[in-house]
């Protein structure tokens, strides 16, 4: 043959590869099959379906959530917005908690209400009898989350998923929070389980992928149709690297569990804060549901302030050394921002008393830690007083 024939032709990757702890990352669009009967039958025969590394990573969720079926999403937003895509359509009536991510929200009342699907929202309080007395014939799916994105409250999941499914209606949460681990929503009755992969799984903030699990057969087979439908694909690097975040997640979280109360305990003794909003503190609004559904909290919580202006606020922020001013949350590293201009979309907004923050508590020490939001409160007070 011609040298760029042989080029072109050379080299043949090895019949029995080794085996090393994480699965093979292979690169490629096009599968090549040994049999043109497999052309068109139900062997892999496209990259886009995933290859080795998803495979692993689904498997590997699947057993994290206790799940007969995962999809993956090229970003958290994506596996919310595809999961309701996939089982929605128009003329569908929707129950969206006010408490949810402001991206979500902001797809429901866009996309879908474009695509003709009736958009109701319901206060993140609400009772299950509540949730289901909006029902409407022809509501089809509850989107629920919890804790609440920013104002962290919690939702009797368990009774909401009982209630849907008494009146034929679906149910889906963001359980981004408890990152598959904490809590199982899938064991409480709810049909799809969304986490923004890009979080603790990932938990190094380097990667953005998400996830929709379920134990439903008919629910699987229209998030699979979904995925297919619309295109949606992940990288084999990427699956790898949400897999190796995975492995360590349970140690991870541990600590920021442990960091975040320490934070948590000490800010509500401190006098700029009016109150702390974390699940796990024993006078939180929730705490008995949390306490009795899930197996520990994460490192994010909110806290509110006593009123001061809004120069304070900035100054208190900008004064941070250890806390880092940006969005997204879940990674090794400590985080600070501003919620209350998040709270505008609300339909029944929070009242709170003063302006709300939001802290990821990362895996720095906890002691130092405080010293930076001692820091921060006095610099509050100086402001506040100038």
């Amino acid at each position: 043959m011609d040298p760029v024939t042989r080029l072109i032709h050379a080299g043949e990757p090895p019949a029995n590869p080794v085996r090393t702890v994480g699965p093979a990352i292979q690169r490629g669009s096009t599968v090549l099959l040994a049999d043109s009967r497999d052309l068109y039958g139900d062997e892999i025969n496209y990259g886009r379906t995933g290859l080795s590394a998803q495979s692993t990573l689904k498997s590997a969720l699947e057993d994290l959530e206790g799940a007969t079926a995962v999809e993956l999403y090229p970003s958290g937003l994506a596996a919310l917005t595809g999961a309701m895509l996939a089982v929605l359509k128009a003329g569908d009536h929707v129950l969206l908690t006010d408490g949810a991510y402001k991206p979500t929200r902001a797809f429901c009342q866009t996309a879908l209400e474009r695509f003709g699907v009736c958009l109701q929202i319901y206060s993140p309080d609400l009772s299950a009898e509540g949730i289901i007395a909006l029902a409407r014939p022809e509501t089809r799916l509850i989107v629920l989350e919890s804790p609440s994105s920013l104002t962290f409250e919690v939702q009797d999941v368990a009774a909401i998923a009982a209630a849907a499914r008494a009146r034929g209606i679906l149910t889906l949460i963001d359980n981004t929070w408890a990152a598959g681990l904490l809590f199982k929503p899938l064991d409480q009755g709810v049909d799809i389980s969304v986490q923004a992969l890009t979080k603790y799984a990932c938990g190094h903030s380097d990667v953005f992928m998400g996830s929709a699990a379920t134990t439903s057969p008919a629910v699987a087979d229209q998030l699979g149709a979904g995925v297919r439908e619309l295109g949606w694909a992940v990288s084999g690097a990427e699956a790898y690297d949400i897999l190796r975040g995975l492995r360590t997640l349970a140690v991870r979280l541990a600590r920021h569990d442990s960091s975040a109360r320490i934070l948590a305990h000490w800010l509500t003794q401190q006098p700029q804060v009016l109150k702390v909003l974390h699940p796990a503190l024993p006078d939180a609004p929730g705490h008995a549901l949390w306490a009795r559904d899930y197996s520990g909290a994460c490192g994010l919580f909110g806290l509110v302030l006593r009123p001061a202006p809004e120069a304070a606020e900035h100054a208190l922020l900008n004064s941070l050394k250890l806390f880092g001013l940006g969005f997204s949350w879940g990674g090794f590293e400590s985080l600070a921002l501003r919620s209350d201009p998040q709270l505008l979309v609300r339909s029944f907004p929070p009242r709170l008393g003063g302006p709300l923050f939001r802290l990821h508590v990362g895996l720095e020490d906890p002691a130092d830690l405080i010293a930076d939001l001692q820091g921060a409160l006095a610099i509050y007070d100086q402001t506040a007083a100038a």
